[in-house]
């Protein structure tokens, strides 16, 4: 069995999670997100990360705003909306959920 393939589709399960909630704190340009997920060693490339900031905007759980670069293009800065902080918060009580079961599963076995 391939571990590196279970562990990449354990990552790409909760990366939503994980952007919502960056996005939540402080809207975000794309490098910004990268860096902080980084920081949480959550490697995404830009090509992962585009495809996602899409359909998270097209469900309406993201909007953003276009901001004059000096040292380039402008650059899109999302933040999270109503309907994504209510979102936020239905994956936040699953995550809470599902790592308590995981963890009462493998812990107490």
């Amino acid at each position: 069995m391939n571990t590196e393939n279970t562990k990449a589709q354990m990552r790409k399960g909760i990366l939503e999670f994980c952007i919502l909630s960056l996005i939540n704190h402080r809207e975000m340009y794309v490098s910004d997100l990268i860096d902080e997920l980084k920081k949480g060693k959550l490697d995404v490339v830009e090509g992962t990360l585009y495809p996602l900031l899409t359909r998270l905007k097209n469900g309406e759980f993201l909007s953003y705003r276009w901001e004059e670069s000096t040292g380039g293009p402008p650059r899109k800065y999302y933040q999270i909306t109503e309907k994504g902080k209510l979102f936020l918060d239905e994956l936040q009580n699953t995550w809470n959920d599902l790592t308590n079961s995981v963890n009462q599963i493998t812990q107490n076995h």
